[in-house]
């Protein structure tokens, strides 16, 4: 039966369709990042290039351009590969930030000699990014003598430790040697099946994470000055802000300043610092897996690791602890200089508004002043009119009494006062609760 007539056969088949588009990545996901299988006597190389984004999907075209010379297809998008050149294992994997290159070649002789790997320099060469960490090890199952750990390590760094519950142990002063290389020996004491390749590469993934870990104690030292000054500079801003007559928009404009250069180095060490912590966590998983075992009269491999680390991973936490704090007291100064701005606004609402009504009530003072006024004037036009008729009466002959004009006079000042009064009802908006005029 062919495999497309079992696939239409299979009623699971179909279901296949719903997969969700993460599934297979993820599945796979848990199945790389797994050395080649290596016995001793071997040799391996191994580059960590630091890389930016662009430059890591540079790096996987390059390298699948290399190995298509030697007839293996790569996946640009594979985040691991391991492949056989000629006489060498290979085997890449790209990280968040760098990618690691390891080469391994079988073999007795100088564990240190790179004769096996004198192509590989070509290939680095022709990937970006720059070199953090470059190391050979060595594997041997023969103890080494003291006269080649003396050739190869700097005795007074030497570092030895038993590692895997003692079935293999490990030599390195953990320096630069002329070549540019790091040196890691180990003496196969008894690793069964994989266990070399595991603990190699639980070794280098503790020696990696470890030098991207200290990539922040850098950052950290270099921005250590900028953030005692800010806390100086918001030190004396409070203490204006504490002062009865400082300006407020001047305190305010260096309030903003401060604000801004702190935003700007938060937003330029946050990350930096995240990953250090992140990769020193996992540094120390990988040295409770190793089950590291002192050898008396050296340094052990976790001593080594815990007494360099710890120190840097402690200035970056107490610097991220100092910018936490700084931004926290810059914002309880803005709140602080708000508080006061607002109260002197409302300060100044309440004397505007005091002094509003003030001016409403010498209105409506100097409003019943005019009103009475007007009485009076109205009251003398009106008997001006009366007169003028009057003595228009008396040329026809006419002849009135002078008690008219008396009582005229009264008369006619209560008559324009009650009609200024109405008009001012008319004119008045209706109280609250109170019928408007008809």
């Amino acid at each position: 039966m062919t495999d497309d007539a079992q696939h239409r056969d299979d009623p699971f088949t179909a279901l296949q369709l719903r997969d969700h588009p993460l599934r297979a990545p993820l599945s796979q996901e848990m199945h790389v990042r797994t050395m080649p299988r290596l016995s001793a006597p071997a040799r391996l190389l191994q580059f960590v290039l630091l890389v930016e984004e662009d430059e890591a999907r540079e790096g996987s075209e390059a390298l699948a351009a290399l190995l298509a010379a030697h007839g293996v297809t790569a996946d640009t998008g594979d985040r691991f590969l391991t492949c056989r050149l000629g006489m060498l294992e290979f085997s890449c994997e790209r990280h968040t930030e760098f990618m690691t290159y390891s080469f391994i070649a079988d073999g007795d002789g100088d564990p240190f000699d790179l004769t096996p790997f004198a192509a590989t320099a070509q290939w680095i060469a022709g990937l970006p990014g720059r070199i953090i960490r470059s190391t050979q090890i060595a594997l041997v199952r023969t103890p080494p003598s003291d006269a080649m750990i003396a050739s190869h390590f700097a005795t007074d760094d030497l570092i030895i430790s038993d590692v895997a519950q003692g079935r293999a142990r490990i030599w390195s002063d953990f320096r630069l040697h002329a070549n540019g290389f790091g040196r890691l020996l180990i003496r196969d004491n008894g690793l069964a099946g994989a266990e070399p390749s595991q603990l190699i590469q639980r070794l280098q993934e503790l020696g990696n994470y470890r030098k991207m870990a200290l990539l922040g104690l850098p950052e950290a030292q270099r921005a250590t000055p900028v953030v005692t000054a800010l806390e100086q500079r918001l030190t004396n801003i409070t203490a204006r802000v504490a002062e009865k007559d400082a300006d407020a928009d001047s305190v305010l404009a260096q309030l903003s300043a401060l604000s801004a250069e702190l935003a700007q180095i938060v937003a330029h060490t946050r990350y930096r610092m995240s990953a250090t912590h992140a990769y020193a966590e996992l540094c120390f998983d990988r040295i409770r897996r190793l089950d590291v075992a002192t050898v008396r009269g050296f340094r052990s491999l976790d001593d080594f690791t815990e007494r360099r680390l710890l120190p840097a991973m402690r200035t970056c936490d107490a610097f991220t602890r100092r910018l936490e704090d700084l931004s926290q007291r810059t914002a309880w100064t803005s709140a602080m200089l708000r508080t006061r701005v607002d109260t002197a606004l409302a300060r100044r609402n309440r004397d505007l508004l005091a002094s509003m009504d003030r001016r409403t009530g010498l209105q409506l003072r100097l409003q019943h002043t005019v009103e009475g006024l007007s009485v009076v004037a109205i009251s003398y036009y009106a008997l001006g009119l009366w007169h003028h008729l009057e003595a228009a009466l008396e040329r026809q002959g006419a002849h009135l009494p002078g008690w008219i004009d008396i009582a005229l006079l009264p008369a006619t000042l209560v008559t324009v006062w009650l009609g200024v009064r109405q008009i001012r009802k008319v004119k008045r908006p209706p109280a609250r609760g109170e019928a408007a005029p008809h």
